[in-house]
């Protein structure tokens, strides 16, 4: 990379919500569905396209570490312009109690790159699960 990636000031990430959803098609070595909710805020003066996400996915019990980095967000390249947010749900499949936690990655009209941090959410598997 030629270019660092730096945190917007006014960009930001909200967990809505996280769900467990025993529904959704799991691994067997990764039984525990959970759906999360979130909102991409552009409370900056600068349009920005979100470029792709980085996430990681840490196990309570074992502390292995999952990392996912994929292009866009759920198939889409989002455009925001200022004072507008982007909000989607898509899940994360864990073997137990997780933490999950990650940054989106951007890119703003003057071509400056472009982070945010996705704040760390539990995955807490239910008793009855």
């Amino acid at each position: 990379m030629d270019h660092e990636f730096e945190e917007l000031d006014g960009l930001s990430v909200e967990i809505d919500d996280v769900i467990y959803m025993p529904s959704l098609d799991a691994p067997e070595e990764r039984p525990h569905p959970f759906v999360y909710f979130i909102n991409i805020k552009n409370d900056s003066s600068e349009r920005v396209v979100i470029r792709g996400r980085k996430w990681v996915v840490q196990e309570e019990d074992t502390g292995e570490v999952v990392v996912v980095e994929g292009d866009g967000v759920v198939g889409q390249t989002p455009e925001l312009v200022p004072g507008k947010a982007f909000s989607y749900n898509s899940y994360h499949v864990a073997r137990g109690n997780a933490l999950a936690q990650g940054a989106f990655f951007g890119e703003t009209d003057g071509g400056r790159r472009v982070f945010v941090r996705i704040p760390q959410f539990k995955l807490v598997v239910p008793e009855w699960a």
